[in-house]
């Protein structure tokens, strides 16, 4: 099932690919025999990644902030000059800020919606329009955030990521008859680069939140996202499935 050439021949591009899941995914796409093209708003950050993903295989990157339309055109011509297709889309790339409610700026609350939501919705619908429809055939991978009980103290990328849920599901019906699969899978609490953006005090026992009492991997969320572009997940599509270590189901994480 997991061979290392399950996915030869295959090729993706993983926005947010420089670091933590987004790196993991590249890695483990390599791995299964795909070519990977990362994006992300940091050069610097994408030399370092690209350097170390090219051990597993063929990884370039491309400069793009996904909020910025006319960027993401000029991947998608890159890639059409470059590769001629794309057959895999992970939409990793996105961010947030811990704030409660009443305390978020209207320019904070545009950005992460602007982020999280807009760019993934002006990704997707680039890269179908410019490969995925005209080759009636296509995967494409959400990664959003544990939003099941909805995301207090993070009000803002919890709206952003349940439109993303939503989104799924929608293109997932109206994209059908393109051949077109595409997943989301949501994240709890994930030991990774993006924990660094969160005060110490706010992961103070964290680990007691979850049913696992432990913190999950980026290597898991990879494997998951990467099981969704294999053949043998071809009948699945519209769903959101969650690896949080049951959190979603138990426990208080907002006091």
């Amino acid at each position: 099932m997991f061979t290392n050439d399950i996915l030869q021949g295959q090729i993706a591009l993983v926005s947010g690919g420089g670091s933590g899941i987004g790196f993991a995914i590249a890695k483990q796409l390599l791995q299964a025999g795909a070519k990977v093209i990362i994006t992300s708003r940091k050069e610097e950050k994408l030399v370092s990644a690209t350097e170390k993903l090219n051990a597993f295989g063929s990884c370039r990157y491309l400069v793009c902030d996904i909020r910025q339309p006319e960027q993401i055109e000029a991947v998608a011509q890159n890639i059409q000059a470059n590769e001629g297709r794309l057959d895999i889309l992970v939409n990793n790339a996105g961010g947030q800020f811990p704030s409660l409610a009443k305390d978020i700026s209207y320019n904070g609350w545009n950005a992460v919606v602007n982020n999280n939501l807009n760019g993934t919705w002006y990704m997707t619908q680039i890269m179908a329009k410019t490969f995925f429809i005209p080759q009636n055939k296509g995967r494409i991978v959400n990664i959003i955030a544990n939003i099941f009980r909805g995301f207090a103290g993070m009000a803002h990328t919890g709206a952003a990521r349940a439109g993303v849920e939503n989104l799924t599901k929608s293109l997932a019906v109206e994209w059908a008859k393109h051949n077109i699969q595409i997943n989301a899978v949501a994240p709890g609490i994930i030991q990774s680069t993006g924990l660094d953006n969160y005060p110490p005090q706010m992961l103070t026992g964290i680990s007691d939140t979850i049913p696992a009492k432990r913190l999950g991997t980026t290597d898991e969320v990879a494997a998951l996202s990467v099981f969704l572009c294999m053949p043998i997940t071809e009948y699945i599509t519209g769903e959101t499935i969650y690896i949080d270590g049951g959190q979603r189901l138990w426990g208080d994480l907002f006091k």
